[in-house]
C-alpha cells in the first residue's frame, strides 16, 4: 500500500499524555505575509507594471485570466519571498496572500470560469513557462508561447530606476564592472567548459552603481571576461548622461577589464577607469626600490608593510598609449603582495596610496551584490534550454533584486535591517505566519502573535509609506 503524499494527519512525539497532532486544515495561512512590504515598496516604483509594459502580449485577451503583469508579478514576487523553480508555483498558485500581492481580484480562486481551475487563484508553473519559452519571432502565430519581452526595454527600466533613485544629479558616480561563473549541469545553449573555474558555465556580466544594478547580460563562457563591456558601457553611459549631462562617471574593475578598447572608449568619451593591471616582470623591476623599502620594514617590524609608486607605463604592443599606473609595494607575513592599477584620473584627483585604498579596493563590495543576486535571488537557476530563456530569468532575478533593494533603500534606513543582505531581509522581515480572511470590504491579515519583530515591521512600513505612489510620466 502506497503512502499518500500530504497525509490528512500527522503524528508528532507526544507531550505527555496529550497525543501531538497535525493537520493541513488552518484554512487560507500564508508563510510569506511580510511580502506586503514588497508590494508596498513597489507602490512607490512603479516597478512591476513597468516590466510587465517591455512585454508583447498576443493572446486573445477575450480569453485571458492571468495579464502579462499579473503573471510577472507572480514570477518577481515568487523569487523575492525565496521560491527559485517554476515548479513551486503549483503548490504556491493557491497561496491567497501572494495573489493580493499580485493583485488578483478574487483571492480565493472560487470565481474562475473553469471548475477544475477554481480554488487556484493565480497561475501555475506551465503557464509560467510559456511567458518564459516565447520567442519573439514566433510569438504572433504560436498557439500557446504568445508573450515576448522586449530585452532592450527591460535593460533601459534597470537604469531608469537607478536613476529615479536620485533627487537631484550627484556629481560624480562609479561603475562597477565584474565577471562571474553561472555553473551549468545540463547542455544548455551556449554551454562552455571554463578552464579557470574548473566547471561548464555561463559568464555573466554584471554593472553596479553602489547597490544599484544597471546590468546584467547572461554570455556563454567562451569569451574574454570583459566581452562586450564596451557595448554595455556605451548604453548605460548615453542614459545617464540623456539625464544627468554633468555628472562624472568613472569605471572600476579588476584586471579582467583592463582592455584596450575599454580604456580607449573611456578616453575617448571623457569617462574615468580604474582597472586592476596584471603583474608581469616590468612592472615588478618598476616598483623595486619600494619592494625593498617593504621587505626591510616588514623584517623588522614583523607586520605587513606597503609603498605606493606612481608611474608612467606602456605595454610594448597592446597599448595604444602611455598611460598612469599605480604600484602597490607590499610584503605580508611569509610572501610579497605587489599590486597594480591603471587609471586616467589625474594626480589632482587622487594620490597614489588614495587612489588605490580608497578609490580602488572599495570594488570588492560589488562581490556581495553578486552574491546576493547568485545565491539570494537564484540567477543561477538558468537551466532552460536556450540562452535568450535564460537571460529572460536572469532579468526575474534582477528585477527581484532591485525589488528589495527598493525596501532596503525606501523602508530600513534607521532600523537593525539597513545594510541586511536579501536572504536576512527574506528570513527576518519577509516570511511571516500569515491567516487571510476576504470579507464584503476588507481583506484582513492576521499575522502570528509570536512574531518576534513586530515593532520593526511597523516602523519600515511607516518609512516606506512616507513616500508618494509611483505616477507615469506626463
Amino acid at each position: 500500500m502506497t503512502t499518500e503524499c500530504t497525509p490528512a494527519q500527522l503524528e508528532f512525539h507526544a507531550l505527555g499524555r496529550r497525543d501531538v497532532v497535525g493537520r493541513f486544515d488552518g484554512g487560507r495561512i500564508s508563510s510569506d505575509g511580510g511580502g506586503l512590504l514588497l508590494r508596498e515598496v513597489d507602490q512607490r516604483l512603479g516597478l512591476l507594471s513597468r516590466v510587465a509594459a517591455c512585454f508583447t502580449d498576443h493572446r486573445n485577451q477575450n480569453s485571458v485570466e492571468h495579464s502579462v503583469l499579473a503573471l510577472v508579478s507572480q514570477r518577481i514576487y515568487g523569487l523575492a519571498l525565496g521560491y527559485e523553480d517554476l515548479n513551486d508555483h503549483d503548490a504556491l498558485r493557491t497561496d491567497s496572500v501572494l495573489a493580493l500581492l499580485v493583485g488578483t481580484p478574487d483571492l480565493t480562486g472560487e470565481q474562475r470560469p473553469r471548475e477544475r481551475d477554481r480554488g487556484y487563484p493565480l497561475a501555475g508553473s506551465s503557464t509560467l513557462n510559456r511567458l518564459e519559452l516565447t520567442t519573439p519571432e514566433a510569438a504572433a502565430t504560436d498557439r500557446y508561447k504568445r508573450i515576448a519581452a522586449d530585452p532592450a526595454a527591460l535593460d533601459r527600466l534597470l537604469v531608469e530606476v537607478f536613476l529615479e533613485s536620485y533627487a537631484e544629479a550627484p556629481r560624480e558616480i562609479w561603475l562597477d564592472l565584474d565577471a562571474t561563473d553561472d555553473p551549468l549541469h545540463g547542455h544548455q545553449e551556449g554551454r562552455f567548459f571554463h578552464g579557470y573555474y574548473r566547471c561548464y558555465c555561463y559568464l555573466p556580466l554584471y554593472i553596479f552603481c553602489g547597490e544599484h544594478l544597471l546590468c546584467a547580460r547572461l554570455r556563454p563562457s567562451n569569451v574574454d571576461g570583459a566581452a562586450g563591456s564596451v557595448d554595455e558601457l556605451e548604453r548605460l553611459v548615453a542614459q545617464i548622461r540623456a539625464r544627468w549631462p554633468t555628472t562624472r562617471i568613472v569605471i572600476r574593475g579588476d584586471s579582467g577589464f583592463c582592455r584596450e578598447a575599454i580604456m580607449h572608449w573611456c578616453e575617448a568619451n571623457a569617462v574615468g577607469y580604474v582597472l586592476g593591471l596584471a603583474r608581469n616582470p616590468r612592472l615588478y623591476r618598476a616598483l623595486g626600490r619600494e619592494m625593498a623599502e617593504a621587505q626591510a620594514e616588514h623584517a623588522q617590524t614583523g607586520k605587513p608593510a606597503r609603498r605606493f609608486r606612481d608611474f608612467r607605463y606602456r605595454t610594448r604592443k597592446s597599448w595604444s598609449c602611455e598611460r598612469r599606473v599605480i604600484g602597490k609595494a607590499e610584503y605580508l607575513p611569509g610572501k610579497a603582495n605587489p599590486r597594480f592599477v591603471v587609471t586616467n584620473l589625474p594626480l589632482q584627483r587622487a594620490g597614489a596610496r588614495e587612489l588605490y585604498e580608497t578609490l580602488y579596493c572599495v570594488r570588492g563590495e560589488m562581490e556581495n551584490r553578486i552574491k546576493e543576486q547568485q545565491l539570494g535571488l537564484f540567477a543561477d537557476r538558468t537551466s532552460t534550454a536556450t540562452l535568450r530563456a535564460n537571460q529572460l530569468r536572469l532579468y526575474f532575478s534582477s528585477f527581484a533584486y532591485v525589488l528589495l533593494h527598493g525596501l532596503r533603500r525606501l523602508g530600513l534606513a534607521g532600523t537593525p535591517y539597513a545594510k541586511a543582505q536579501c536572504t536576512t531581509i527574506r528570513v527576518k522581515l519577509l516570511k511571516i505566519g500569515t491567516r487571510l480572511r476576504v470579507t464584503v470590504r476588507k481583506v484582513w491579515l492576521s499575522f502570528s502573535e509570536a512574531y518576534p519583530y513586530a515593532s520593526d515591521i511597523a516602523q519600515i512600513l511607516a518609512n516606506v509609506r512616507r513616500y508618494p505612489a509611483w505616477a507615469p510620466p506626463g
